[in-house]
């Protein structure tokens, strides 16, 4: 019920409608409700003005007269109240339900009609709404307390539950605070790994004449996530491979509008780098690529990241090629974390994708925003790899154009160990005609690599290692092996006629070589999610093993397999090495495996390139009616690297594929080299090469059996032996 109450005429000076006063409004306690004080209520007839006794804000300023109260101790000062009565309570109680603002004319009107000054009207309609928005308040106020309070108890119980937390097989207390449950799992079957390992390195101790101390693990033993199945260029390795450093990064939702600016304003660094050439980007000293004038840079763009780190270095590159492929299947390509780890798994050891931000619109990748972790490689077990963790962000610049670009984000995670940053890096995709491309590429990262190996040093300080001409080469190359898959007819060259490939068959051959290359490639860097054995010989040269056991896949032999991997350098150009490990004529000088020192004879020569050394051939050797066996060989080479790769077949089963079987019951065993420039080439002058050899053999049919130490020091030989005989040629070549 409302009562009648009273307001002093000398506030009227400091109170105005919310519309046109500057010191109370809406949004504020109006002085003639809240300001008065306790002394003031004994004069009002006991009514408290305010919040507590204004029940429907009936007050307002008398001009033309009105009761005078006279207080016995404050003669000097008088104030005159006036009581609304309660028709007037009445009529602007309901016309507040309707217009709870009304206009100067409205006022009048009512002042008109209720007997009252239009100021009176005016103050009683801006206490009655700063009344009710003071309830409101109170009312939100009291629920927030109790949600919170509510909160408060939930995360109190989480917390005890945490503290008291039981491992469920010793029964003592598990760190389930500082990690999930599934890699607590994880850690307890590491240690089973590593007690394995520790009594193989005693084995090897005892039965060679080789020092227990050769054999150690290159990466930690405890690794941090699984990689959860996210399928890659890995996805042949049988069982696990390890863990991915930083697969359990989630990012906050906080941080989540911070990471689409930092991912925007690296798209446009990206799209102004791309475009300009001089005097951002110089001629190298080789004459044909492009390197980045770091004093221009940060003239142009600033430190954007902030400045390098201390101890790194920069490694930047602009590089463009035309690639036969759609521009959207590029776009595609990057944005899928599997097709682009097997697109360019020559760099990419392993990848994932976190978090999509967002997906894009209208079903394509405009827009689109992922969290990614890859962990970048050079083709050699002498060579740590670099693990960055970033977001991927394309983007559609107009009609046929797209950009994607990539953007470090380990600031937001400063637990991580930070040995590679990616400044903005990525590429513009232009379509032209007849399905080809403009793909412009720019790399951009700075790197910690006190680590690389003195061999390796030049070609990974020069920059040339992981290269825009390293990344755009490899695009048109698998671009060139992917049209050439999907030909109606497919090249090929039979010089002695002894078969006739169909076109069905082909195409199973290249798809044996596009698997045996990938699994070489896997066996080849000491990636940290594999653990390696350092072997040295007596001499000088290291050798790294590993071993891995296959079950239940139709692609490998059932057991246990060793990976060996080594490499060396040669004073002859990249060009000249691949040219003579590719010649089925040369074969008897290095091949001590597949061959046993004898000839081999070619059956097919399947095209998979423009370059006609870019192929798949088919080999047997002249006692193949005795073994059974025959050899397949991929070669392939672009200006940044080149790779001979092989593997030996079983006659029946490649019979089988001619005659159009399935090609992915065929098990390989891949053995090959990855050739590299040595980083030393100038114009005019040709530097050296950087070879890797890796060999994969089958030690143990049983796959729950360790590999012998027999076992594992005839594959050094066998490794070792070949790189002897590759280094003798090339020595007495060049004297």
């Amino acid at each position: 019920m409302s009562q009648p109450n009273m307001v002093p005429v000398e506030m009227n000076n400091n109170v105005g409608d919310g519309d046109n006063n500057n010191n109370v409004g809406d949004g504020a306690n109006n002085n003639n409700g809240s300001s008065t004080t306790t002394n003031n209520n004994s004069m009002n007839g006991g009514i408290v003005f305010g919040d507590e006794g204004l029940d429907s804000a009936n007050t307002s300023e008398n001009q033309e007269g009105g009761s005078h109260h006279q207080h016995p101790a404050r003669p000097s000062k008088r104030k005159r109240y006036h009581r609304h009565t309660k028709h007037q309570i009445q009529e602007m109680e309901n016309f507040f339900k309707e217009c709870s603002h009304p206009d100067d004319a409205q006022r009048k009107e009512l002042s008109r009609q209720l007997g009252l000054d239009h100021h009176q009207i005016k103050f009683w309609f801006q206490n009655k709404r700063t009344q009710i928005k003071n309830h409101q308040e109170r009312h939100e106020n009291s629920q927030l307390r109790g949600e919170n309070d509510r909160l408060r108890a939930e995360n109190y119980q989480c917390r005890a539950s945490i503290a008291n937390a039981k491992c469920h097989k010793c029964g003592g207390k598990t760190a389930i605070a500082e990690m999930s449950l599934e890699e607590h799992h994880l850690r307890l079957e590491n240690a089973g790994l590593v007690e394995e390992i520790r009594q193989l390195s005693l084995v090897v101790a005892k039965r060679t004449a080789k020092p227990v101390t050769n054999y150690t693990l290159t990466t930690p033993p405890v690794p941090a996530r699984p990689f959860e199945g996210i399928e890659s260029n890995r996805r042949e390795v049988y069982g696990s491979i390890g863990n991915l450093p930083g697969s359990a990064l989630r990012v906050k939702d906080v941080d989540k509008p911070l990471i689409k600016e930092l991912a925007v304003a690296a798209m446009e660094e990206l799209m102004a780098m791309a475009r300009v050439d001089e005097p951002l980007w110089n001629i190298r000293a080789n004459g044909t690529s492009l390197a980045l004038n770091l004093n221009e840079y940060t003239r142009t763009f600033g430190n954007g990241l902030g400045p390098i780190l201390n101890g790194f270095r920069t490694e930047a590159s602009k590089a463009t090629s035309i690639v036969f492929m759609n521009h959207l299947d590029i776009v595609q390509s990057l944005m899928d974390v599997n097709l682009w780890s097997n697109m360019f798994a020559r760099m990419v050891a392993r990848s994932m994708s976190h978090d999509a931000i967002l997906t894009g619109v209208q079903g394509n990748f405009d827009g689109a925003f992922h969290l990614m972790t890859a962990e970048y490689q050079v083709l050699s077990p002498l060579v740590p790899t670099r693990e960055c963790y970033f977001v991927r962000y394309s983007k559609q610049r107009g009609d046929g154009i797209w950009a994607v670009v990539d953007v470090s984000i380990e600031h937001l995670f400063p637990h991580l160990e930070l040995k590679c940053r990616r400044r903005p890096s990525g590429c513009l995709i232009q379509q032209i005609e007849n399905g080809f491309c403009k793909v412009t590429w720019v790399e951009h990262v700075e790197v910690y690599d006190r680590e690389v190996h003195p061999l390796y040093k030049s070609l990974v300080s020069s920059g040339q290692a992981l290269s825009a001409e390293r990344w755009v080469e490899t695009l048109e190359r698998q671009c060139e092996r992917l049209a050439y898959i999907m030909a109606p007819n497919v090249p090929s060259i039979e010089p002695d006629g002894l078969i006739m490939v169909t076109n069905n068959a082909k195409q199973s051959l290249m798809k044996i070589a596009e698997r045996m290359t990938r699994s070489f490639i896997s066996g080849v860097a000491t990636s940290t999610g594999d653990i390696w054995f350092k072997l040295s010989g007596n001499t000088g040269n290291t050798v790294r093993v590993m071993t891995r056991k296959s079950l239940n896949d139709p692609g490998r032999p059932v057991g246990v397999i060793l990976y060996a991997s080594t490499s060396f350098w040669l004073p002859v150009s990249p060009n000249t090495v691949f040219d003579f490990l590719r010649d089925a004529n040369n074969r008897t000088n290095w091949d001590v495996i597949t061959t046993g020192g004898e000839a081999v004879q070619l059956i097919s020569q399947i095209g998979n390139g423009r370059d006609s050394r870019n192929c798949v051939s088919l080999l047997r050797t002249p006692n193949t009616s005795q073994n059974k066996k025959m050899i397949i060989q991929e070669t392939s080479t672009d200006p940044t690297a080149s790779f001979v790769i092989y593997a030996p077949l079983d006659v029946t089963l490649t019979e089988n594929v001619l005659m159009g079987g399935d090609p992915d019951y065929v098990s390989l065993l891949p053995m090959g080299f990855a050739i590299l420039p040595d980083g030393t080439a100038q114009h005019g002058r040709e530097g050296g090469s950087l070879v890797s050899a890796a060999f994969q053999v089958l030690v143990e049919t049983d796959p729950s059996a360790m590999p012998s130490c027999s076992s594992v020091a005839t594959t050094e030989n066998l490794i070792l032996t070949t790189a002897h005989k590759i280094k003798d040629y090339f020595n007495q070549q060049t004297v």
